[in-house]
């Protein structure tokens, strides 16, 4: 329904990038090189600058892009006010997600929402919490999902399910099903993930409220992403703590074991992040219940499943 050179040209603007428009889009990049030479001679004026390499846009394209915006979202209304008319959702829905629940949870979550939704079409970016709530901030994506605090005043962030992280060790290391003291973990070679990091947040919080600030503790090496510092513990490189959603699979196969840490509180909130404003509609607002609906029996599961344990 939206003009595609419209679509294109949103794209590239978004990006300043050709090569990144075009990955996008699923386009080659002189194909996205060709629509907006293309629309740059339909309106008689050029709508990017490309100097030294970079790419920005002209006062012409700046002009257009809040149009081009507009234009977007009215082709994305009407097609969901169709689906509306017919009992149905329709329409596109852009997400962020933070690295553990994009990679171990998200998955589960659009699986069951399209079977409902069918006619959905989702595109789902992936990076830590601070670049998905960035994303979110600069209308790349219509919604984050994040695994640490929102540290920014512009958004409305509701926490939709309770996480748990585990400290995790090689199966043969002395830790490996046991109890430590926090004291314990000043002298660990302690595997990190990046500053930037909803996990690592999370971690040195607890940390600190268990009385060790960050620069008591003995970081070994720092990575960016879930599975290199799993793969990093599994080496015997060092010990980590990670969801418990990212290491089940590991924990079943033996190839990592769990150690609790005495006193220290390892609980986060996977949450929902969106932009200040009204309660979203139409996909959104479909998307963002489902997702609250989801979280809330998974958390009412895992209370059950405590309680039968303690008896």
């Amino acid at each position: 329904m939206e003009n595609f050179r419209l679509r294109v040209f949103r794209s590239v603007a978004h990006h300043l990038n050709f090569r990144a428009a075009a990955e996008q889009l699923r386009l080659t990049q002189p194909a996205v090189t060709q629509q907006i030479k293309t629309l740059e001679e339909e309106l008689d004026t050029a709508l990017f600058l490309r100097t030294a390499g970079k790419v920005s846009l002209t006062p012409a394209g700046e002009a257009l892009l809040p149009y081009a915006e507009r234009l977007a979202q009215t082709a994305e209304n009407a097609r969901e006010a169709v689906a509306a008319a017919e009992g149905r959702s329709a329409g596109r829905l852009t997400l962020a997600a933070s690295q553990t629940i994009a990679q171990y949870l998200l998955p589960h979550l659009l699986a069951g929402f399209l079977r409902e939704h069918p006619h959905v079409e989702i595109v789902s970016q992936t990076g830590n919490t601070h670049e998905a709530l960035a994303t979110l901030a600069e209308h790349k994506a219509q919604l984050a999902l994040i695994e640490g605090p929102a540290l920014r005043q512009d958004v409305q962030v509701r926490p939709f399910m309770t996480d748990h992280m585990l400290l995790i060790v090689p199966p043969d290391h002395a830790w490996a099903g046991s109890t430590i003291t926090v004291a314990q973990l000043r002298e660990a070679p302690l595997l990190l993930r990046e500053r930037g990091s909803g996990s690592r947040r999370i971690v040195e919080q607890a940390l600190e409220s268990a009385g060790i600030k960050a620069r008591e503790l003995n970081p070994r090496m720092t990575f960016d992403s879930t599975e290199a510092l799993l793969a990093a513990v599994e080496a015997g490189l060092g010990v980590a703590f990670v969801s418990q959603w990212a290491v089940r699979t590991q924990l079943q196969l033996g190839t990592l074991q769990s150690a609790k840490v005495q006193g220290l509180r390892l609980e986060r909130s996977f949450s929902i992040a969106r932009l200040s404003g009204p309660e979203p509609t139409g996909v959104l607002g479909s998307f963002s219940r489902f997702v609250l609906e989801q979280g809330a029996a998974f958390d009412h599961l895992l209370a059950k499943s405590k309680s039968s344990r303690k008896r």
